[in-house]
């Protein structure tokens, strides 16, 4: 492409330009002096038979002399650049004018037939080789009381008709070749506009398919070249970072299975190899039990993100209560609560209030934010949970009093695996995956979610469902 486009572009255009000319100059002229040969012979039949109507029947009258139709001839020569004879019915020539340079005319035209021109009204020889160059005669007959007594033949040049033509076809050449310079700047604004850009496009879809997208296209221009760059800027600005967080996503799940691994692998080879006593054995049972629960949760996780991914994600939207749905989770986590001395406080609008949703995946939002509120609130807490109904929209809120997220890191809480410096000593168990899912789920219902934090006073999580 670098320069092929190009080129060929440079080729279209010179044989564009080439055809133009030749077109111009091959059909035009031919055109033209077919357009003047018609012109100029209608305007000598015209002249001819108004001069043989009008003026020539008086000699036959012998009103005329022979040198008054001479003299009349010489001045209709000068007028119409051509050279006239004045015969009788056989051809004897009674006057005559040539132009200089031109043969003079005969004594009688030789197998004179005044209808030899048949229906046209002119011809185009060197009449009977009276003349050596070709001319364009017409006949026209001299009547005098419905008696033909002769005719006035017209024979004008047909090179004087030619170097018309030449004349008016010279603007023309002219005009064609400035309007085939001028047409240059197309090629010039092709080579800037397009095809530049298109050469710095072609070079960074090489550097990114070679793996560089730290390589960014100069946007210069507003139009579709410049949008074209832009977007394949932001492009690889979001393959980088996809990159970067399929990079860090690796390695947090390298890490979290990694961890319950070691620890499943330590203590299975002390037990193995006798260094916890079989009376202790009870005990670490219950730690690889805990250990593979962790795996087999994180395993869960990623499978349901993995739904998300491939957009298989199918809803079995249904309407269904709401508040029953709150009331069953709340009451799932009653034993957790009850250690804790944590109590949930319900705020429900109504006593039934129907959404359209996803019954099992919005239980699965609520077990998950109703999760991390009791896991991060102080024993001895309140948490609330409060419906209410705005515009066609019921607003689901799940609020706590517990440590808070720091304001540099609820934009991130979204991110997987993304978890909190003050929360990874206190959730050992967690994956970081829940918040994740909470917001795909939610997002999948084409619906919102917000949150609301202070460090040190608690956390609010809102978010919108469709009303049934």
């Amino acid at each position: 492409m670098r320069s092929t486009l190009y080129i060929k572009f440079a080729l279209v255009y010179l044989s564009f330009g080439f055809l133009s000319i030749f077109c111009v100059a091959s059909i035009t002229p031919e055109l033209m002096l077919n357009r003047m040969e018609a012109q100029t012979s209608s305007a000598l039949y015209r002249e001819a038979s108004l001069f043989a109507t009008d003026y020539l029947p008086d000699y036959f009258s012998g009103e005329l002399t022979v040198l008054d139709v001479r003299n009349q001839l010489s001045g209709m020569q000068d007028y119409m650049e051509a050279n006239i004879w004045f015969v009788e019915q056989d051809g004897t020539m009674i006057a005559s004018c040539s132009l200089s340079g031109q043969p003079s005319a005969p004594q009688k035209i030789a197998n004179f037939n005044p209808a030899e021109n048949g229906s046209d009204t002119y011809s185009i020889s060197t009449y009977h080789d009276y003349f050596q160059e070709k001319m364009i005669t017409v006949i026209t007959p001299v009547t005098s009381g419905f008696t033909t007594n002769g005719y006035l033949l017209i024979h004008r040049p047909y090179a004087s008709l030619q170097a018309e033509c030449d004349a008016l076809l010279r603007p023309v050449y002219i005009t064609v070749f400035v309007i085939f310079i001028l047409s240059l700047s197309i090629l010039i604004a092709f080579q800037i506009f397009v095809y530049r850009p298109l050469r710095q496009i072609t070079e960074a879809a090489q550097q990114y398919a070679s793996g560089n997208l730290d390589y960014e296209i100069p946007v210069n221009t507003q139009d579709e070249m410049g949008y074209l760059s832009a977007s394949l800027n932001y492009m690889s600005t979001q393959l980088r970072d996809m990159e970067d967080y399929q990079k860090k996503f690796i390695g947090n799940v390298s890490h979290d299975f990694r961890s319950p691994l070691t620890s499943i692998k330590g203590y299975l080879e002390a037990m193995a190899d006798g260094t916890i006593p079989v009376e202790m054995q009870e005990r670490y049972f219950k730690i690889l039990l805990f250990e593979t629960e962790r795996l087999t949760d994180l395993t869960a996780d990623l499978l349901t993100l993995n739904e998300f991914d491939t957009q298989n994600l199918l809803l079995d939207c249904t309407s269904f209560d709401i508040h029953e749905v709150i009331k069953n989770t709340a009451s799932s986590f009653e034993g957790t609560c009850t250690q804790k001395r944590i109590s949930i406080e319900l705020l429900l609008n109504s006593k039934i209030l129907n959404v359209n949703a996803d019954k099992r995946k919005i239980q699965q939002v609520l077990y998950n934010l109703l999760d991390n509120a009791i896991k991060f609130s102080p024993n001895d807490s309140e948490i609330t949970i409060e419906t209410t109904e705005r515009n066609g929209k019921v607003f689901v809120s799940v609020k706590d009093h517990g440590i808070g997220i720091p304001k540099k890191s609820i934009s991130k809480i979204w991110d997987r695996f993304y978890k909190t410096d003050l929360s990874r000593g206190k959730d050992k168990k967690g994956t970081g995956l829940g918040l994740a899912i909470v917001k795909e789920i939610i997002q999948a219902h084409n619906e919102n979610i917000n949150v609301i934090s202070t460090e040190g006073v608690g956390t609010e999580f809102i978010f919108s469902l469709k009303k049934a």
